[in-house]
């Protein structure tokens, strides 16, 4: 039985190999897949952790920097060139800074239309343009940057920012290429609300001479290229820093003139002042014009002595209407060393709207006034008087120089601008951050969702492996014991059915003593070739050689087991026949071995012939006797011994009963069987 327990424990360790491999493989595909995705989510995490931070990072700079709070009311506009049907046309504007000096920024504040969506959006601000500058022999200038339409600056409300790197130069120049339509009319035009160029701290372009390509000369009154450097702005500061306070506000004087004075501590070469309007309120509508407490007629003196006796003007401020006022209203001046500062009121400004109910001569007030020295602030901090009385506790001269206004700290005009151009910056940075790490977050769920099906996949691969695996043992463990049962029976069958004839001829020999020990010395040997076959069943292909001679294998079991009758076996085919497997020969063998036994036993038959042949096609095995047939069966009946054996060669075989008597068994194994028995015992 050694051939069967091998064959069972081979196919146990197959099964069992099988089996292993296939958790191997799931094992060793869920691990690489969770290294991937390990490895994919760890990119993923990170990259989400690092948007993350910039969200982070972008929501703590927007907390900090200046916010969007355009003006309302009336007020002058900026420029505006001719209209145009076509956007391709060139329109310019050329600053003379009056000065050669060193540029360091150049700033387009555009100007901002309120869109039927109550939304806000530049209006006419150009959709490709170029900034050139140069020196006063220099007519061409030099590019210093250049905007196209991939640049994406459109849409905006914030100011464009264009850095100079400290170019010199004495005039600034704007040449716009492409237009982009206007709101009311969608006529091409370029309009910009102001242009501011900075050297250091210092805006040179305020109230240069300007020159441009064309302009709306129907409204020249509200329109006009000066416009463009008067430093008025489309924003009030709200810098989002700082607490606010309230502004300086008094009632006007009887005799109508009064006087601010600021002691700046110490001499300071003083070049410029801003004065910043009263704070109005954000009620809808406003209650109060954009001039409010604003003089119409205001002189700057400096002085070195507190009485004035030594007194300067410096500069003049004319308001004659809202047109000419602002949220800042800006000067500069050659450069003097002053230490005090005198605002004479020389006209204040009547409040037309309170006028219309009481008799008043109206109010003066400033949220601040600036002094600067080189372009930094040296009034903030210092101490102001004046002659007037102050009308409420909220209402001080050190509202005047404490360096804030409502909305909080007051910022120098360039950190102002930059801050309003980086949060324009960073607004359209975070959507696009906030995309992305949703597209992140979707790609992870995906992952996860994909490691999920493909584990649940692997696991009920796992599971029909182990079924099909289990059934394909029981298989074979029913293909095993039928062969052990097949080669226990074809084997001491066989031998047993030899020793019982023996045994009836020993019987009739009892007279002739050399015969009968003849006879006898054969049943020792048959029952000694059985013990060795019932301990070789389980392996017949241990032994290399085993049937390795079919056809004298063949001969000698007819001569054992047919005993005295006729047999004649003819074969073709041997080369192929040399080329079968060990298991096929053994098989087609006892095949072989268990016709001759049946035919023994049951056909009484006096001879028999086999006839053996192999070719391309396959193998044909024929066995006829001339007995007396199968008795009592039914049409196509095989015995169960030749059927389990066919089944184990995957061969078909048949019986017939030639008219002429006795029985012919055929057994066919086609050559594509041949072929699985090739990959089942190779």
């Amino acid at each position: 039985m050694k051939d069967n327990i091998v064959s069972g424990r081979v196919a146990r360790f197959n099964a069992r190999f099988t089996v292993l491999s296939v958790l191997a493989l799931a094992i060793s595909l869920l691990l690489s897949l969770s290294c991937t995705a390990s490895a994919a989510d760890t990119n993923v995490k990170e990259s989400i952790s690092m948007l993350k931070q910039r969200l982070a990072d972008i929501d703590s700079q927007l907390s900090t920097l200046a916010n969007y709070n355009p003006r309302s009311g009336v007020g002058v506009g900026g420029f505006r060139s001719s209209r145009r049907a076509q956007p391709d046309h060139l329109e310019w504007i050329e600053i003379d800074l009056g000065r050669s000096c060193k540029v360091d920024e150049v700033v387009l504040v555009p100007e901002i239309w309120r869109s039927t969506d109550t939304s806000l959006r530049a209006d006419g601000f150009p959709e490709e343009f170029r900034i050139l500058a140069g020196t006063a022999g220099d007519k061409r200038g030099k590019v210093i940057k250049s905007y196209t339409m991939e640049d994406r600056i459109l849409p905006r409300i914030a100011p464009l920012v264009i850095p100079c790197d400290g170019i010199e130069a004495s005039w600034i120049r704007l040449e716009a290429t492409k237009l982009s339509p206007r709101s009311w009319d969608e006529g091409y035009a370029l309009h910009l609300f102001e242009m501011l160029v900075f050297s250091g701290q210092e805006n040179v372009a305020l109230h240069r001479s300007v020159k441009a390509s064309s302009y709306n000369k129907s409204t020249l009154a509200k329109i006009n290229p000066a416009f463009l450097v008067d430093g008025f702005l489309p924003y009030v500061m709200d810098s989002a820093k700082g607490k606010g306070s309230n502004a300086f506000l008094a009632p006007s004087l009887s005799d109508q003139r009064g006087h601010l004075v600021i002691d700046l501590g110490k001499d300071h070469p003083v070049s410029g002042i801003h004065l910043h309007a009263v704070d109005l309120s954000d009620s809808i509508p406003q209650k109060r014009f954009n001039n409010f407490g604003m003089p119409r007629h205001l002189i700057v003196d400096g002085s070195n002595v507190p009485d004035f006796s030594d007194a300067e003007t410096l500069t003049e401020f004319r308001v004659s209407s809202v047109f000419d006022a602002g949220p800042i209203m800006m000067k500069q001046f050659p450069a003097s060393s002053y230490r005090y500062i005198r605002l004479r009121v020389i006209q204040p400004n009547r409040d037309e709207i309170v006028t219309a109910f009481i008799q008043t001569d109206g109010n003066v007030g400033f949220a601040e006034v600036e002094v600067f020295a080189g372009g930094i602030n040296v009034a903030k901090g210092k101490h102001a008087a004046g002659s007037y009385n102050i009308s409420s506790l909220n209402r001080t001269y050190a509202a005047l120089t404490d360096g804030r206004n409502i909305y909080g700290e007051i910022l120098p005009l360039r950190q102002w601008l930059g801050e309003l151009a980086l949060r324009h910056e960073l607004l359209l940075e975070r959507p696009q951050i906030q995309l992305r790490l949703n597209g992140m977050y979707e790609e992870q769920k995906n992952l996860l969702n994909r490691l999920m099906v493909l584990a649940v996949a692997l696991a009920a691969a796992v599971v029909v492996t182990l079924v099909v695996n289990r059934m394909v043992r029981m298989r074979q463990i029913a293909r095993i014991r039928e062969r052990l049962a097949a080669d226990l029976h074809d084997e001491l069958g066989a031998n047993l059915h030899t020793i019982g004839l023996l045994s009836d001829l020993a019987v009739d020999s009892r007279g002739d003593e050399h015969q009968f020990a003849e006879i006898h010395r054969r049943i020792r040997s048959e029952s000694d070739r059985s013990g060795i076959e019932v301990r070789n069943s389980m392996d017949l292909l241990a032994l290399d050689d085993f049937c390795s001679n079919l056809e004298g294998d063949m001969r000698r079991a007819a001569r054992r087991i047919m005993a005295k009758l006729n047999h004649n076996l003819t074969i073709e085919g041997k080369t192929h026949i040399q080329k079968l497997k060990p298991r096929i020969r053994v098989d087609l063998f006892l095949f072989f071995k268990e016709c001759l036994v049946n035919i023994s036993r049951h056909s009484r038959a006096s001879g028999i012939s086999s006839h053996l042949s192999a070719d391309q096609k396959g193998i044909t095995l024929t066995i006829r006797d001339n007995g007396i047939g199968i008795e009592e069966q039914p049409s196509g009946y095989i015995p169960k011994s030749l059927g389990r054996r066919a089944r184990l060669l995957r061969a078909r075989v048949t019986i017939e009963h030639p008219a002429e008597g006795g029985t012919s068994v055929k057994l066919n194994i086609p050559a594509k069987q041949l072929g699985i028995f090739k990959s089942i015992y190779q």
